[in-house]
């Protein structure tokens, strides 16, 4: 897949709107619970994948796996614990505590790109992850009750999915670097596999319904299968840190969707700090595609 900068940006929107609908079903669930929620979204991601992937590579598949060396096997942990710190942390906190954490990822995305593969960041771009840090940090500290373990706990298990996908994302972007051919894509079956191998034992026994697992299928195929492929792909046309302010839209599609589809009315603090959040994301890529326009 070609794609150009424009294509990209426009495929990794989609494919936040993909991962925003995992708060709002989650709601929905009847008697699934903590890590069998995992499990089957998870084993869902990974029998989608299991399809998708042949039908595209054919047989070329195993050698992508081959190919990828260490690259993919990393990326393959760090997929899996995005799955599984997500999802968990859903099913401890509210979905606007989960996205807020989840927001912190750009910043280490900036933070990691700079300390390990020498990225320099444009100027809009740094002034873009500093005003969305600010809509952010206004965001947490409304959101933040110290009363309530369960939230902070919920959090903190949150906070490894803004860790792993900096990581991610970085590694990504070191590969191209380094001259290196490698498809990423496989990895997110890799982390799909190592998040249902973890979660299988913890999910014993089983109580979700029937409506539950076709929830959760759903989940698998068009929250995660479908998005995290794609997103790997628009992570060869875009800088880290760029996919990762992107990515931020996820948040709000995810808190309007809670409030319109479950009931979770965000706060005033909440709304504002999402509209600071979606000002850097708009100014930063105005400002990139005139740079381009110029060039």
């Amino acid at each position: 897949m070609k794609l150009s900068h424009k294509q990209a940006v426009m495929l990794m929107i989609a494919c936040t709107m993909m991962w925003s609908i995992a708060g709002v079903v989650t709601r929905h669930l009847e008697q699934a619970k903590s890590f069998e929620v995992t499990f089957w979204r998870s084993f869902f991601t990974l029998v989608s994948l299991l399809i998708i992937l042949p039908l595209i590579h054919g047989k070329s598949l195993l050698s992508k796996f081959k190919q990828g060396g260490w690259y993919l096997w990393v990326s393959g942990v760090c997929w899996s614990i995005m799955f599984t710190a997500f999802m968990t942390a859903l099913t401890m906190t509210s979905v606007a505590n989960v996205l807020i954490t989840l927001s912190l990822g750009p910043m280490l995305t900036a933070l990691f790109a700079r300390l390990f593969i020498g990225h320099k960041l444009p100027l809009r771009t740094i002034a873009s992850i500093v005003v969305a840090g600010l809509g952010i940090a206004y965001m947490y500290a409304a959101q933040i009750d110290l009363s309530d373990m369960r939230q902070l706990a919920g959090m903190l298990v949150a906070l490894g999915v803004p860790i792993a996908a900096a990581v991610n994302w970085t590694l990504v972007q070191h590969s191209q670097a380094q001259g290196h051919d490698v498809d990423l894509v496989p990895a997110v079956m890799v982390g799909a596999f190592i998040s249902s191998l973890i979660t299988l034992p913890l999910s014993m026994p089983f109580q979700a319904t029937g409506n539950d697992v076709a929830w959760l299928a759903m989940l698998g195929l068009v929250q995660l299968a479908i998005p995290c492929a794609l997103a790997v792909v628009c992570a060869r046309y875009l800088k880290a840190p760029e996919v990762s302010l992107l990515a931020l839209l996820e948040i709000i599609f995810g808190i309007a969707l809670a409030w319109v589809g479950a009931n979770e009315k965000p706060g005033l603090p909440v709304l504002l700090g999402g509209g600071l959040v979606l000002g850097a994301l708009a100014f930063n890529e105005w400002l990139g595609m005139r740079e381009r326009a110029q060039h």
